[in-house]
């Protein structure tokens, strides 16, 4: 019985010998058509397999919180610089923040470790920045002004907005409590999802809805050491942008042999550095050097949302990455060079059990998602508009 290898090479041979009785201009129309028509079936495919974000149900526009006396308020809209930006298309324009720093916590069943996290956050947010003083009647900020902390001359103040993505457990009430307990009144806003998106969907409705001059999104289980933000903002303002555009993300590379990673699982660490591969062959020359762009750790400059946020597709584990491209393809509203930089912030990190991570499964969709997000901004399927 012949092979299969045999096979082929047969039917090869075959092919190329009645391709010498063809002329050539017949030959090369049937080249071009074919490789048309293949061009074409991908093309098509492709457009089915690309994600596509739906909008969001108007219930996931307004927020809970507490109020002094231990109730939970009513559900009360958002504000959306997202939705004014939408509303006029200018790709520049964004209303000033109104506080220094938003905190977005993306929270799925982390009722065990999200009081944890907070804990860290808001003990260095109130060191570091104050809170905002509600002034009710100033105009313009109905959700409350800022005050300004001793560590900066202009605003200061931060809210934290918990995204609920369609938890079953009680993480609601965990932050709710947590709330109450620190009297963080309208400061700690949570916002409910009606369906679970995933982390980049809930980052990105978050990021829609901040008011801060910089926003940085942290990961629930509190694996970043939180005082490190920091060091995030210094970094950002090192490459911002005369239009004040800039962002810094938290990298664990420093880490790379350290007892952490070490102790990890053989099939875990040659997963990471099969992926960290994948990246730098599919990723754009400056995403493509940062060494750690899957850390929930990173912060971005108000200005620079408008240029990213509109355009996100990702809701899964790889949204970080096409953050990283789109700020990497940002036109530059003014004469300038393209594209936001983006500092690379060596921060502290822990192991935290709980990850709802399945290392197997999930990095094999990173490196499909991966593949899909990079062929769909390359053929145009994905486009700013």
């Amino acid at each position: 019985m012949q092979s299969l290898i045999e096979i082929v090479e047969q039917g090869f041979w075959a092919i190329a010998e009645k391709a010498k009785n063809v002329s050539l201009p017949v030959l090369l129309l049937v080249v071009a058509t074919t490789g048309l028509a293949t061009f074409a079936f991908l093309y098509i495919l492709l457009t089915l397999l690309a994600p596509t974000p739906r909008p969001p149900f108007p219930s996931e526009k307004n927020y809970i919180t507490t109020t002094p006396t231990g109730s939970v308020t009513a559900a009360k809209p958002l504000p959306s610089w997202h939705d004014a930006w939408a509303s006029h298309r200018k790709e520049a324009t964004i209303e000033e923040g109104e506080v220094m720093m938003s905190v977005v916590i993306p929270a799925y069943n982390e009722e065990e470790r999200l009081e944890t996290m907070l804990e860290e956050a808001v003990e260095f947010l109130d060191q570091e920045y104050g809170r905002p003083s509600s002034t009710p009647n100033s105009p313009g900020k109905s959700n409350g002004s800022a005050k300004k902390p001793h560590s900066d001359h202009g605003i200061g103040g931060y809210e934290i907005l918990v995204v609920n993505d369609g938890s079953s457990d009680q993480t609601v009430s965990v932050a709710l409590e947590f709330s109450k307990k620190h009297g963080l009144h309208d400061i700690m806003r949570i916002c409910t999802l009606t369906q679970n998106r995933g982390k980049g969907g809930a980052v990105t409705h978050g990021f829609r809805h901040v008011r801060g001059k910089y926003t940085v999104f942290a990961d629930a289980d509190g694996a970043s050491r939180f005082e490190d933000l920091r060091k995030l903002v210094e970094g950002c303002r090192e490459v911002e942008d005369v239009n004040r555009r800039g962002i810094a993300v938290g990298s664990r590379a420093h880490l790379v042999g350290s007892e952490a990673v070490v102790k990890r699982s053989a099939i875990r660490n040659a997963l990471m550095h099969s992926f960290h591969l994948l990246l730098r062959l599919l990723t754009p020359p400056a995403t493509s050097r940062i060494r750690d762009t899957q850390c929930g750790f990173k912060l971005f400059s108000r200005a620079s949302l408008p240029h990213i946020i509109p355009y996100m597709h990702a809701e899964g584990w790889i949204f970080d990455v096409e953050m990283l491209m789109l700020a990497e393809s940002a036109p530059s509203p003014s004469k300038g060079a393209q594209g936001i930089k983006v500092a690379e912030v060596q921060i502290g990190w822990k192991e935290i059990g709980g990850s709802k991570l399945n290392v197997m499964w999930d990095s094999l969709g990173m490196a499909w998602g991966l593949a899909i997000l990079r062929a769909s901004w390359m053929l145009g399927i994905y486009r700013r508009r």
